[in-house]
């Protein structure tokens, strides 16, 4: 494939990403909320840009980090605890509380699994099977973690401006839940995804 195919797809997939953070922008629920949930999707698209001729991406990881940088905007946009479609779940399921927030960090473990696979595949000795599957899920906690802290100073920093945020929705649990739904994505991401990730670095060399 020549070099202008391959960078088609993913410049689609960042003009996107551009349009749907703008239309995030135009009135959201909480303007400081907006800035703090969008910056990883700022940050990490102008990481993507910097470093793609040097450590262009699979496919498959470009489309999942599009997707994983949709669920952050929709939140930032409407804050986690009232995103539209976790209502419409909490009111089909009979549930006690909006679940987006749950769905988001779940994609949270998802996709920086494969990303961590990646990187882990093609810049050390490791090959697919156990250390890999472990040292990934390891990857995961950990940037769960970091997010779960930075939630934290927030907290500190701001008090009760830091609310919607946080969106804990009153669960004193809130934290832990996260980290475990990071960690329930990374395993289903691995689970599901590792022959056709391996398929797709196998066509990359």
């Amino acid at each position: 494939m020549s070099h202008d195919k391959r960078l088609l797809e993913p410049l689609v997939l960042l003009e996107l990403t551009v349009a749907a953070l703008v239309a995030s922008g135009i009135g959201p629920h909480d303007r400081a909320t907006w800035y703090l949930e969008v910056a990883p999707v700022v940050l990490g698209g102008a990481l993507l840009v910097a470093t793609y001729r040097r450590f262009p991406l699979t496919p498959l990881l470009y489309r999942l980090i599009f997707l994983h940088a949709l669920v952050l905007i929709l939140g930032g946009h409407y804050t986690y605890a009232r995103v539209p479609a976790g209502f419409w779940v909490q009111d089909w399921f009979d549930l006690a509380r909006n679940h987006y927030d749950r769905f988001a960090h779940f994609v949270q473990g998802f996709v920086p699994a494969v990303l961590a696979r990646e990187i882990l595949l093609r810049r050390t000795p490791l090959r697919p099977g156990g250390w890999l599957f472990f040292l990934v899920l390891c990857v995961c906690l950990a940037f769960s973690a970091t997010y779960e802290l930075g939630e934290w100073l927030a907290a500190v920093v701001a008090g009760s401006g830091a609310d919607e945020f946080l969106g804990t929705q009153g669960d004193v649990w809130d934290t832990q839940w996260d980290m475990f739904m990071a960690l329930l994505g990374a395993l289903v991401a691995q689970l599901v995804l590792r022959r056709v990730h391996d398929r797709e670095l196998a066509r990359e060399r």
